[in-house]
């Protein structure tokens, strides 16, 4: 058996030469993502329909949000200024 030959379970490797100075263990891969995001995008704009109206989902999702973080008790509220502070959630205007 060659020295540079490997053994597995389909039996010897074939002897190869080593590589040169000039080539490259690795040939260069590259795929061009663009297509396949622009796919992406058409289908997700396809799947939220002609109905869809992005300036109300932005105001619906902001009033989501004052719902979600008013009426807080002492402690939430001190909880709630923690995570502002510490940059975890934005800021909001009491009311906002």
């Amino acid at each position: 058996m060659p020295p540079h030959s490997t053994v597995n379970s389909a039996g010897p490797a074939p002897f190869r030469e080593p590589r040169t100075v000039n080539q490259t263990p690795f040939e260069p891969f590259e795929y061009d993502l663009t297509l396949d995001e622009t796919r992406r995008r058409a289908a997700v704009l396809a799947a939220m329909g002609p109905s869809w109206d992005p300036l109300t989902t932005l105001r619906a999702e902001e009033e989501a949000y004052a719902l979600l973080y008013s009426g807080l008790d002492a402690d939430q509220q001190a909880t709630y200024d923690m995570l502002v502070a510490a940059g975890v959630l934005p800021h909001r205007e009491q009311g906002a």
